[in-house]
């Protein structure tokens, strides 16, 4: 079970490390890529513990340029065509 549900707009993105990270309880801190929300990963791991968090975030802020750090817009609905 995740140890939290965090939201994105709560993490911080972390340039060195190219995360979005938040801290754990250990000391260190939860990691996870702009490429792993891209591909709808939604766990943020610790790399010095066993806990983890939960990310909530919409899928649709990480899929455009990459490129350069976006700030997170409000949620938006969009239809989803499936192939």
């Amino acid at each position: 079970m995740s140890y939290d549900d965090v939201e994105i707009e709560d993490m911080e993105w972390n340039e060195e490390l190219q995360s979005y990270t938040y801290p754990c309880p250990c000391g260190d801190l939860f990691q996870i890529t702009k490429e792993d929300l891209k591909l709808g990963e939604e766990i943020a791991r610790c790399p010095s513990c066993s806990l983890y968090i939960t990310v909530i975030y919409n899928m649709e802020d990480f899929l455009g340029d990459s490129d350069q750090h976006k700030g997170i817009q409000p949620s938006k609905q969009q239809s989803v065509t499936v192939a």
